[in-house]
């Protein structure tokens, strides 16, 4: 089945696109879809998710216009990435996930997603936002911006993301995604009352 298929037939299930899916249901949809990658992919504009494999390049990243660097996996094997590295022309932003189901990544939802509406907020901004491979930290965090930012559902981020990129955030993180999506939809549905 495709992505869009499992996510109209999830719509039809439960009657809106604003309740949110289980964790099982996530998982079903993001197995849809492509499973392969490329090394860097723009899932948004001037936004790019990808592995350390780009993201170890610098002239890679200057290539692709890159002015701040936001790395989900910082202080990790063969992901050292700073401001030294990447030098004064770039900013750059670490934070020190693992990618483990039990590691609470919900904890820097809204400082990172700040973070990437400052970059894209600058002239000429583009961000890359990396972890080791660019399927699960850096896409719960790109998935968590647009929820905050845009105002995207968790299962429309997900569908967004997914047009350009595979991604695969593991259980934990699906779940953190589901509590932010819960809040957001009610803080919402709130204001329209205030």
């Amino acid at each position: 089945m495709s992505n869009v298929s499992a996510t109209v037939t999830f719509q039809e299930s439960c009657g809106s696109s604003s309740a949110t899916p289980s964790a099982r249901e996530l998982v079903r949809i993001l197995y849809g879809g492509k499973r392969f990658n490329n090394p860097v992919n723009e899932v948004w504009p001037n936004l790019f998710i990808g592995d350390m494999s780009v993201a170890n390049d610098r002239y890679s990243v200057w290539k692709l216009g890159i002015t701040h660097v936001l790395n989900a996996a910082h202080g990790r094997q063969h992901s050292q990435g700073s401001n030294a590295f990447y030098g004064p022309a770039m900013l750059y932003h670490g934070v020190p996930a693992d990618d483990s189901p039990s590691f609470d990544l919900s904890q820097y939802f809204y400082s990172t997603a700040d973070y990437i509406q400052d970059a894209l907020d600058t002239p000429h901004g583009e961000i890359l936002v990396h972890c080791a491979v660019g399927v699960s930290r850096s896409a719960s965090l790109v998935l968590a911006y647009l929820m905050i930012h845009h105002h995207y559902s968790l299962l429309d981020a997900i569908t967004k993301v997914k047009e350009h990129r595979w991604i695969f955030p593991n259980m934990g993180f699906l779940k953190q995604l589901r509590v932010l999506d819960e809040k957001l939809h009610t803080e919402r549905y709130e204001k329209k009352f205030i």
